[in-house]
């Protein structure tokens, strides 16, 4: 046989077993889902009984994440549907529907008739037929504990003119999932990769199929050449041509019985429809090799699509994946990938330039003031200058240069500013997270919700922030929040009914609490994110590894181990002491 027949042979044994783990995963999961299935339909139920539109001014939604955020295609506003929120025993799944009012920075609650049952980890399209239209698919809900899963595979729009939601039900869809992703391109929404999991199994995706908006019909697209490997999580984004970009992303596989092993994926592809016309539903996949400076491996990053023919990364976490335990660093970076040129490059804040000015102004004033004193302390001879310049690949280069004194003293002040203008950018910015939810409209990022983890504890957000990326200057706060303030339960080991239906019902209790919250400045107390009586030994003794590490990555690789440690302790003392 020649290798081209042992290729295809192979291709066909990986699909036999790829659809062998669906039909096993679809088995053991049925049972679940069918348990899962009554609670949603309850839920539905009460959810049915709501039969007219309100629409109620209100604080800000509370903490959470995997929702969507969406740009309205017609007017200065963000929408917010669905997401997930974890207190440390339980899981609260939410469907309320916020608007956001760019220009008045204020939030309302839209309650609509029949919408799509509670869920996270969705997709969102915005399309702007008849005054825009958002499109849902997928997601899953959870039970309250977080240990068993439904996967949805049904697709709704939410009519932005006549805020009604319905459900189309059409044949030949995807599977059920979540983690996919979704974007509109040009009439058809394209639906890529994700996973489904039960409490036993999962299985990772890497299939494509297109809906089409005109004939409300599915279809299964079946592209030539070499595809992405199965994965969730990924960036995907829609070219003006048509096609698709697709890069990252995360998939895991069982390396031997009760034991996984995470991948985290940085190649990219492009799918492209060949042809035009009747050509038009045969697509092609090629692989990108993109130039430039390109993000550093990550997952739960989040992505929008900016101006100038600009996709955008944010955020995500690095997980270093031990058999028992997974640490993760957190992330709060942007990257721009340019679809026209194929180029990575990091976003860099710039600084206000009239604080630039301001700075400028007063060292000429100093250097003024100084008269000949200044002059006599200049050096007369040539100056050599070094300077680190880091190219598209990510090379570093050391540049001398061999200059005059006075041109010398130039080059280092303007060095001086940079670094200033640098640290200035830095002050206010969104603290390292993953899972946020972003959305672009007039060219303005805006960030909201997400999670981080310190140990054990997950810190989920709700604070909302936004950054012009034409001028790329600074970070605005639209909401804030403090982590610590938020309330964090321990584990128990009771399993008790009740509190899992109140914890499944999920919006309404945790929504009231957080108006009451928000309203009420001088109400009680929340919880402080570590007990004030826990001695500080204990807190250092179960979380200093994660410090350690923390430590170690502000420090550098070369940095000793006794100074580590030290400034790890003192770390974890800072943050000991403001949380009690």
């Amino acid at each position: 046989m020649g290798k081209k027949g042992k290729r295809e042979k192979k291709g066909k044994g990986a699909e036999k077993t790829a659809a062998k783990m669906e039909r096993k995963v679809s088995r053991r999961a049925r049972k679940e889902e069918e348990d899962l299935e009554a609670l949603i339909a309850e839920f539905q139920s009460l959810d049915a009984k709501k039969t007219q539109v309100i629409e109620t001014s209100c604080p800000p939604p509370s903490p959470r994440l995997n929702g969507s955020l969406s740009a309205h295609p017609e007017k200065d506003e963000l929408i917010l549907f669905g997401g997930e929120y974890f207190n440390g025993q339980k899981t609260y799944l939410y469907n309320e529907l916020y608007v956001y009012n760019i220009r008045k920075n204020s939030w309302s609650k839209v309650e609509i008739p029949n919408p799509p049952p509670r869920r996270c980890a969705h997709q969102a399209a915005v399309v702007p037929t008849a005054g825009g239209q958002l499109w849902v698919f997928g997601g899953e809900f959870a039970s309250p504990n977080g240990e068993q899963f439904y996967h949805y595979k049904d697709l709704w729009v939410l009519h932005l003119a006549t805020k009604t939601w319905e459900q189309i039900k059409a044949s030949g869809g995807p599977s059920g999932r979540s983690g996919h992703r979704m974007v509109a391109c040009k009439r058809q929404l394209i639906i890529f990769g994700g996973f489904h999991e039960s409490t036993r199994d999962y299985i990772y995706y890497n299939d494509v199929y297109a809906f089409n908006l005109d004939s409300f019909t599915w279809s299964k697209l079946a592209p030539s050449g070499i595809g992405p490997a199965p994965r969730s999580g990924c960036q995907m984004a829609a070219t003006p041509e048509g096609s698709v970009i697709i890069y990252g992303g995360y998939s895991k596989q069982r390396i031997k019985k009760d034991v996984d092993k995470g991948t985290l994926h940085t190649d990219m592809f492009l799918l492209k429809a060949e042809g035009a016309g009747k050509e038009e539903d045969k697509w092609m996949w090629s692989r990108l090799n993109p130039s430039g400076v390109k993000p550093t491996p990550r997952s739960g990053f989040s992505m929008a699509t900016g101006p100038n023919n600009r996709s955008l990364l944010f955020g995500g976490v690095h997980d270093e994946e031990e058999e028992e335990t997974i640490e993760g660093d957190f992330f709060n970076d942007i990257y721009f990938y340019d679809i026209g040129k194929n180029r990575w490059f990091p976003g860099q804040l710039k600084g206000l330039k009239s604080e630039k000015k301001k700075r400028r102004r007063g060292r000429q004033a100093e250097a003024e003031g100084a008269g000949d004193e200044v002059e006599k302390q200049r050096p007369q001879g040539p100056v050599e200058i070094v300077k680190e310049v880091v190219a598209e690949d990510g090379t570093v280069m050391t540049i001398k240069q061999v200059i005059s004194g006075p041109a010398a003293e130039k080059e280092r002040s303007e060095s001086e500013e940079e670094e200033e203008d640098g640290a200035l950018g830095q002050q206010v910015e969104p603290c390292p997270r993953s899972n946020a939810m972003l959305a672009v409209k007039h060219g303005v990022l805006y960030v909201y919700g997400g999670m981080f983890e310190v140990g054990d504890r997950q810190f989920t957000l709700s604070d909302l922030y936004s950054i012009d990326l034409h001028k790329m200057e600074e970070w605005k706060v639209l909401v804030e929040m403090d982590p610590k303030a938020q309330e964090w339960l321990e584990e128990s080991e009771s399993d008790d009914e009740d509190d899992d239906m109140e914890g499944a019902e999920g919006g309404e209790e945790e929504e009231e609490s957080s108006e009451e919250e928000s309203e009420d400045e001088g109400g009680a107390e929340q919880r402080p994110a570590v007990e004030p009586e826990e001695k500080h030994a204990d807190y250092l003794s179960r979380t200093e590894q994660y410090w350690i590490r923390l430590a170690r990555s502000n420090m550098g690789p070369d940095a000793k181990e006794k100074k580590v440690v030290k400034v790890a302790h003192a770390m974890a003392k800072t943050f000991y002491e403001d949380s009690v």
